[in-house]
């Protein structure tokens, strides 16, 4: 997080304190703050991917069973745009089905494409998916178009952690005001920050935030680990996983509902894409 990044968040520092929330307790909150990308079909940022368009796939790479949502050029990406390790070049190409029916499975996948590689054009619509009227509807219905990246800071939306062996949670450690930060964040934050449909990097946001929304990526990650046999343990603590994205599909009939992208930090630093998990959260 650049001082000048950090600069852009004075008014919600001022905000606070002016709450009566302790001036200390504030900056530490702030320290908390992540830079992230946001990525649009509008603004005049570069364009650095786009939603939809050409499945390109290097020939020894499966085509995924999730459809198609997005690709991202990494070495169009602003300098410093996230605090994630991310490649310096190649392409991100996200796949997610945005619907569980409440179960919390996985629904998405992650494929690096190298910037050498050689590709070939695939199928889009050859999942599951396609055979079934409603959900190819929904997916037809995916955002199509240019994205422009705009780079903006992220704090955290959610204010609360489980305590273990309880139904009970209690505020983030360091931050007993955590749930009046993350609500006056809620309320300033567009004007603050630049929203878009698409986020790389930051602090995972849905309706009704809680709990950190990555939890849920973990629970589901450790399920999906033992089910594929990836033969190594996946972690289970929230604090050994990133934010890769999230995904607003603003589909009708699913409005609210967001995707999560999440990874472990040693399989994202190792660029092990295939084992990022994704959920979705959409309260109808």
């Amino acid at each position: 997080m650049t001082p000048e990044m950090r600069n852009t968040l004075s008014p919600f520092r001022d905000k606070a304190i002016a709450q009566g929330i302790p001036a200390d307790e504030v900056e530490r909150w702030l320290d908390t703050a992540r830079p992230c990308v946001t990525l649009s079909q509008g603004g005049d940022g570069p364009v650095v991917g786009m939603f939809g368009g050409p499945l390109m796939l290097p020939a020894d790479t499966p085509t995924p069973v999730f459809p198609f949502v997005a690709s991202v050029d990494l070495t169009a990406l602003p300098a410093d745009a996230t605090d994630l390790p991310l490649p310096p070049d190649g392409h991100l190409l996200l796949f997610a089905f945005p619907d569980d029916d409440g179960d919390l499975v996985n629904i998405g996948e992650v494929v690096y494409v190298p910037a050498d590689a050689a590709t070939e054009e695939r199928d889009r619509n050859s999942g599951f998916w396609s055979e079934v009227d409603e959900f190819r509807k929904m997916v037809e219905a995916f955002p199509q178009g240019r994205l422009r990246a705009t780079t903006t800071p992220s704090l955290p939306c959610h204010y609360a952690v489980q305590i273990p062996g309880s139904t009970h949670t209690a505020p983030l450690p360091g931050h007993p005001h955590s749930r009046e930060l993350a609500e006056l964040w809620e309320a300033t934050r567009g004007d603050i920050a630049t929203g878009g449909p698409l986020q790389l990097g930051g602090f995972a946001s849905e309706e009704a935030v809680h709990l950190d929304p990555v939890n849920s990526v973990v629970e589901c990650a450790v399920k999906t680990a033992e089910a594929r046999g990836w033969g190594e343990a996946v972690s289970g603590a929230v604090e050994d996983w990133v934010l890769l994205a999230d995904w607003n599909p603003r589909i009708e009939g699913m409005e609210g509902a967001v995707v999560h992208w999440a990874i472990q930090h040693e399989d994202l630093t190792a660029r092990r894409f295939d084992r990022t998990i994704a959920t979705v959260f959409w309260n109808p």
